[in-house]
């Protein structure tokens, strides 16, 4: 049986030898690489089934990116390989470019590293048969669970993520965390059911193909008329009366009228052309439709002027200088005003303003 072999590169000597570690308890043997240079002579010299890449690779500069430029000479010189992104420093806008665009099977964030996630990610990385496919997270996964059972059910604000992907989860959890939702994240369709089940929801974000067996660079319009779980699921949903947002690398045409026209979904957006502010402005805009009515009559004459100028795009300073108060007293109205909408962010408070200016 022919050795396999994995790839770290990385600047960080001390990272190479976690991960070393690990990947050599899997059965690979492990070489190394410090700089993009160094990466590029590995790649001529040998062939990797895996590679473990860091996305700066200058000690001195944070804003170094040059782990995307391996990225790119691993597809190139070494397309049997499959990528995993590490790094300290990714953003969703990276995150999303590194999914979509350079083919990493995930991105994992070395602030919330954990050996035993790790070695979930490898083997499924290993066992995957298709380069660059999406990675499954387990649903009993120890990290997801703990985070899951540190969140408290919530009947308002609250938003459920269906996605089979790691990274994705990721993606989503932190927008919608901004948007000031609280946030239930599912990797199945039989978890996403008892969630449902079990709680009311705000917003649900599915993805269609819940099996892990699409990727982004195979014709997803094959799966087109497939009995997918997402939208399966997309019927409990409209049954609970939720409104629903469908972030999935299937654009089939007939499944996405049948998003529309028979799940009733709100948004449609593709994870091809995933974009940050798009997907937050359908998230707004959901939650508009969603909100109470006559919620805003909890406030004050004067929280409901707070809370327009905000919608307006107004800072506290720029507030208090409208109204003639201080900027602590704008500080206090704004508190009043999360604490009354049981809201958590600035985003969150301009939606709720919009939708008052639009009822």
């Amino acid at each position: 049986m022919a050795e396999r072999r994995a790839l770290v590169i990385d600047d960080d000597r001390s990272w190479q030898g976690i991960l070393g570690e690990i990947l050599e308890d899997e059965g690979l043997v492990v070489d190394y690489a410090s700089s993009l240079e160094e990466a590029h002579l590995q790649l001529h010299a040998k062939a990797h089934r895996l590679a473990v890449v860091d996305l700066s690779l200058d000690p001195e500069d944070h804003r170094n990116q040059d782990g995307l430029a391996v990225l790119t000479a691993v597809r190139r010189m070494d397309p049997g390989c499959t990528t995993i992104l590490l790094s300290g420093f990714t953003t969703v806008e990276v995150t999303v470019n590194v999914l979509t665009s350079y083919g990493a099977f995930t991105v994992q964030r070395k602030e919330t590293f954990r050996r035993s996630q790790f070695r979930q990610v490898i083997r499924q990385a290993l066992a995957s048969p298709q380069i660059g496919a999406l990675a499954e997270q387990p649903a009993g996964d120890a990290a997801v669970v703990s985070t899951l059972e540190e969140q408290p059910p919530s009947v308002s604000g609250a938003a459920l993520v269906v996605e089979d992907d790691a990274g994705w989860r990721s993606i989503l959890k932190e927008i919608l965390e901004d948007a000031g939702y609280h946030v239930r994240l599912c990797a199945s369709y039989g978890e996403a059911l008892g969630r449902l089940r079990r709680e009311k929801f705000d917003l649900a974000v599915i993805d269609l193909s819940l099996s892990g067996e699409t990727n982004l660079h195979t014709d997803l319009r094959d799966l087109a008329g497939e009995d997918l779980e997402g939208s399966r699921l997309l019927v409990s949903v409209r049954a609970a009366g939720t409104p629903a947002i469908v972030v999935s690398g299937i654009t089939a045409p007939e499944e996405i009228e049948r998003a529309y026209q028979e799940q009733g979904v709100f948004a449609f957006i593709e994870k091809q052309s995933f974009d940050r502010h798009s997907f937050l402005n359908s998230v707004t805009e959901a939650g508009i439709r969603q909100s109470p009515p006559g919620e805003l009559a909890l406030l004050t004459e004067r929280e409901r002027q707070v809370l327009e100028l905000v919608g307006k795009g107004m800072t506290n300073k720029e507030i208090a200088e409208k109204l003639v108060i201080s900027t602590n007293t704008v500080k206090r109205h704004l508190k009043a005003i999360f604490e009354k909408l049981n809201i958590h962010t600035r985003s969150a408070a301009a939606a709720k303003s919009v939708g008052k200016n639009t009822n």
